[in-house]
């Protein structure tokens, strides 16, 4: 598959997009690991947000501190979910099991 050639200015916009997105992650685990985001509420923005949607569910797991990269394995594993699995991809069963097991 050959990849279209950007000009600087579609390339910058892209950049852009791309930051945006990861500072969007970003604030949503600060505010999740902080307690001022609540696992339901991230999963209603996951709704909503296509950059929170895009993120891993193991990522917003090891940002709780003492939930390490094995205990967020175990604790997905324990709700049925893949370890690759995005927050756009979890089922609501898979939701409301995770939010069981974190209490959140």
């Amino acid at each position: 598959m050959v990849l279209k050639d950007l000009t600087p200015a579609e390339r910058q916009a892209a950049r852009q997009k791309a930051l945006d997105a990861r500072t969007a992650r970003a604030k949503v685990k600060t505010d999740f690991a902080s307690g001022a985001l609540s696992l339901a509420a991230v999963f209603e923005q996951s709704d909503i947000d296509d950059a929170v949607a895009r993120m891993r569910t193991i990522d917003l797991l090891t940002s709780l501190k003492g939930i390490g990269e094995i205990r967020a394995q175990g604790i997905m594993e324990q709700c049925d979910i893949s370890p690759n699995r995005r927050l756009r991809g979890l089922g609501h069963r898979q939701r409301k099991a995770l939010i069981e097991a974190l209490g959140r």
